[in-house]
């Protein structure tokens, strides 16, 4: 088994690979299951799903009873996010969720896309509002710590120093460095970070690929990306997405071997991120 190194999940005091799996898409092809066995069988232990993912945490579960892992699982962090707003939507998706991944507890459960500041008042709403059943769930025993996803640099901050989350997911890349500062900021308040769209996101990186197929020869490769993400301390878990064992064999063989990249290095990727910038930002 490749030797992955492992990083701790903020204040959660959890272990988890730095490389872990979004697996957004993974249901999407049909060797989707033969991805998430690989991810496993490489040492990968963290995977993230939602209950909107169409497929995944059905697909997830079948992997995990397949390796004799219900219960408590214990070999694989599983996270998994609610898009609801409410507390009684929140706590029905925590009890579908472990359910449908045949799972006795989860260790994270995370409110999903907290981007706007609507959203945010809602789901904080004392008596009605999403994370209040989150933690009405947390008190039952059906999961051990809470977090957040958002896409909106703005309002992360707050979401950060609020003090309720354990663990926040974030988009950060080369091509995406708007959210360095706040990884700084989440590693000093002891917030797990989980990163997304390492590589750019599912479009721009299939056109990257397709790039380099053409003769494209520079630095912007997946490695180089992963290394990136991998480079920042502050990063506590890359999630690039997979629907084929070739790109978790990929992405292994880079977590495996790397060697952090300086200043110098990361600074030349994000020039020619900036430059080439593969994809339009709506194929990310």
């Amino acid at each position: 088994m490749s030797q992955l190194k492992q990083r701790r999940l903020g204040r959660t005091g959890l272990m988890v690979a730095e490389l872990g799996l979004g697996a957004m898409d993974t249901p999407q092809s049909s060797e989707g299951a033969a991805t998430l066995h690989a991810a496993l069988d490489a040492g990968i232990n963290f995977i993230d799903s939602a209950r909107e993912y169409q497929g995944s945490e059905y697909l997830l579960g079948q992997v995990i009873r397949d390796r004799g892992n219900t219960g408590a699982a214990t070999d694989v962090i599983v996270t998994t996010k609610t898009f609801s707003h409410t507390a009684d939507g929140s706590q029905r998706d925590v009890d579908r969720s472990l359910s449908v991944l045949g799972l006795d507890r989860i260790p994270l459960y995370q409110l999903h896309d907290i981007s706007t500041p609507e959203a945010w008042a809602q789901v904080r709403d004392e008596e009605d509002g999403a994370l209040a059943g989150l933690k009405v769930a947390q008190y039952r025993g059906l999961i051990d710590f809470i977090g957040v996803s958002s896409h909106n640099t703005a309002l992360l901050p707050e979401l950060i120093t609020s003090g309720e989350f354990d663990a926040v997911m974030l988009e950060y890349s080369a091509y995406f460095t708007e959210t360095a500062p706040l990884i700084t900021l989440a590693a000093a308040h002891d917030v797990g970070v989980i990163v997304m769209r390492p590589l750019g996101g599912s479009g721009r990186t299939s056109i990257m690929r397709g790039a380099t197929a053409d003769g494209y020869d520079g630095p912007l490769t997946a490695s180089n990306l992963l290394r990136y993400v991998f480079s920042n301390p502050g990063v506590s878990v890359a999630i690039p997405g997979a629907r084929y064992p070739s790109r978790i064999h990929e992405n292994v063989a880079t977590a495996s071997g790397y060697e952090p990249m300086s200043l110098d290095e990361r600074r030349m990727l994000e020039d020619e991120a900036a430059r080439y910038y593969f994809g339009a930002p709506g194929d990310a």
